[in-house]
Order: C-alpha cells, then sequence, then structure tokens
C-alpha cells in the first residue's frame, strides 16, 4: 500500500513547523511518501496534488500545525470557505471566500477518524476529534484532497497537531494512524 503524508512549511513567523519536522524523523518505510506543502490558499493545494500525481497513493493523511491545541486532533469536516485570520506565506489573506465556486459546502474526511483518536488515546497520546479544519490553508488543502480521494474511495484526510507535544510522540502518533489506513 503506498501512503503519502504531507506536513507543512514554518509560517507565521515560526522557525519551523512540527507538522513537517515529525515526517522528516519517520523511519522509512517501503511504500510511505512525504511532501512539505507550502503555507498558502494556491501554492499548497498545488503541491498536495503534484505529490498525489507522483505517488499515486492508496491513502493520504496531512498534517498542520494548531499551536494553540493541546491535542491531536483529527479533522471530521472541510468546508468550501476561506477567512484567514493572518495572511498565508504569499502574502494573501481571503476573507468570506468560497473555496470553490461550483463544489460542495463541506467533504467530510474518509479517515476512521474516531478509530483514531481511541488508538492515540491508548497509547497515552492526547487526542480528541475536531469537527472543522477551519478556514485558513490547512482546510484548503483538506477540501482540495477530499474533493480528489472521496470519489475515488480513497482514504483520505486532516490532522491537526499541537505544538507543544514531543516530536517522538508526534513521530509514534503518524506510524499509529498511518497503520489504521
Amino acid at each position: 500500500m503506498k501512503l503519502l503524508f504531507t506536513g507543512f512549511a514554518p509560517f507565521g513567523g515560526l522557525e519551523s513547523n512540527p507538522s513537517w519536522d515529525c515526517l522528516k524523523m519517520l523511519p522509512s518505510q517501503p511504500g510511505w511518501f512525504t511532501a512539505c506543502l507550502p503555507v498558502s490558499f494556491r501554492r499548497g493545494p498545488e503541491a498536495l496534488m503534484a505529490a498525489v500525481e507522483r505517488c499515486r497513493p492508496d491513502g493520504v493523511v496531512c498534517f498542520g500545525l494548531a499551536a494553540s491545541r493541546t491535542k491531536i486532533t483529527p479533522e471530521k469536516v472541510a468546508v468550501n470557505f476561506a477567512h484567514a485570520r493572518i495572511p498565508d506565506n504569499d502574502g494573501a489573506q481571503p476573507q468570506n471566500l468560497p473555496l470553490d465556486p461550483r463544489g460542495p459546502a463541506a467533504y467530510f474526511s474518509t479517515l476512521p477518524v474516531l478509530d483514531m483518536v481511541e488508538a492515540l488515546e491508548a497509547k497515552n497520546i492526547p487526542a480528541e476529534l475536531s469537527l472543522s479544519a477551519g478556514s485558513y490553508v490547512c482546510n484548503a488543502v483538506m477540501y482540495r484532497l477530499l474533493a480528489w480521494a472521496t470519489p475515488r474511495g480513497i482514504p483520505a484526510g486532516f490532522v491537526h497537531v499541537p505544538g507543544n507535544l514531543p516530536p517522538a510522540a508526534l513521530c509514534q502518533a503518524v506510524e499509529i494512524i498511518a497503520h489504521m489506513l
């Protein structure tokens, strides 16, 4: 099974991004691919789809930083909405705009998000379900991913990671999630 995992480049003045840092630390596994996405409403989804085209995965999990959270949060829903509190790394700051004017209002993750939370908590990794990926670049990437994956029946979704979890715990969480696909 080929799996694609993505994280993001630093943004908002940060020097690093745990969503990408943990993926760089993963032990090499046959069939596992990683990609670092730019924090950009335009380039982030484009880079994701370029990575999908390169590796043709059987499952995709995108990771992003939610610095204010204290738990790993698999996301249930991506909404067709962009509303940025801060500019992305290209300086874009969309306000009250649809991601796809012809697209559905939302897509649901095709990952087993509740089982993921349970599996993480069983390993003493703090986790809880999140019902929305927000309205920043993470949501834009998740929405684009699910627009591609849902009609193909491919397991795909998004997981936010907190800024306060040790890198080893994040790596363990990624491996637990990967083995659930």
